[in-house]
Formats: structure tokens, C-alpha cells, sequence
């Protein structure tokens, strides 16, 4: 573990929409390919987003979560990652408010990052399928059963 320090905190995207784009476009366009066309959508103005920062302020990972509980656009820059910075903000997204009174939290995982959502209680569910050209797939936080408690 680093002794790199960031800090993580809930983005306003009107305020905060360059800082995340800066991070998601670094990750998902430059570095996997992804179209910038479909990169961003209309979900954006509307999510909860989570930014994390350097000690100096400079954007490093984003988060966002959906109003059906669906989590993503997930990025850590690369000189940033094993650092803590996705589990800081995976953990901040799962605590905050709309995540634990909303629809039970869901991603679509690349294959890759399957491993680390299951170390934060998601498990894979279905089959893999390609977003954006890239294998994926969908994996829920097991809900618990109401009518048992």
C-alpha cells in the first residue's frame, strides 16, 4: 500500500463536470478504446457522482450511481490504482444515502474487474456480453429477504 493520500467526496456535475469527464475520457477513451460518443450520456446530469482527488486537488477516479441503482462509469486513473482510491470511492457509493434507501445496487463489470466488485459483496450474475466492445457482466449486491426479518 502507498503512502499516496486522496480524498474522496460527492461531485456536483454542473461544477465538477470537467474534473470527471477529465478522468473518465484519460480511462475510458484514451485508454480502453470506448467511443467518446457514447462515454458520456443524458444519465450523467442526473446521477450521483463521487469524485476523488490528489492532495493537490487534481481529479484521480470517479464514480456514479443511477436512480435505478445501477453503478458505473468507475474509473481510477492508472498511476492511481492499487491504491485504495477504487475501494474508497466503491465504499462512499454504497454508504450514501440514495445508494441504501434506493433499488438494490447493480453494475456491469468489465471481466477484468470482476474480482475486485466481488470483494465489495457483488456477485456475477447472467452471462458475459459486450458494452462498448468490451465483455462485461452484471453482478447485484444479494438482497436480503424482508419478510424473514
Amino acid at each position: 500500500m502507498s503512502n499516496r493520500t486522496f480524498s474522496t467526496r460527492q461531485a456536483r456535475w454542473r461544477q465538477d463536470r470537467a474534473s470527471l469527464m477529465q478522468v473518465r475520457h484519460k480511462v475510458f477513451v484514451d485508454e480502453q478504446g470506448v467511443p467518446a460518443e457514447i462515454e458520456m450520456d443524458k444519465a450523467d446530469a442526473h446521477a450521483i457522482h463521487l469524485l476523488a482527488e490528489d492532495s493537490a486537488g487534481n481529479p484521480i477516479g470517479t464514480i456514479r450511481l443511477l436512480s435505478n441503482g445501477q453503478i458505473g462509469r468507475m474509473a481510477v486513473l492508472k498511476a492511481w490504482r492499487g491504491n485504495g482510491v477504487g475501494s474508497a470511492l466503491m465504499t462512499m457509493i454504497l454508504n450514501h444515502p440514495a445508494a441504501i434507501s434506493g433499488p438494490p445496487p447493480f453494475l456491469n463489470a468489465q471481466t477484468q474487474a470482476i474480482p475486485f466488485y466481488r470483494y465489495h459483496g457483488f456477485i456475477p450474475v447472467g452471462e458475459v456480453f459486450l458494452e462498448a466492445g468490451i465483455p462485461h457482466r452484471r453482478m447485484e449486491i444479494p438482497a436480503y429477504d424482508q419478510s424473514k426479518i
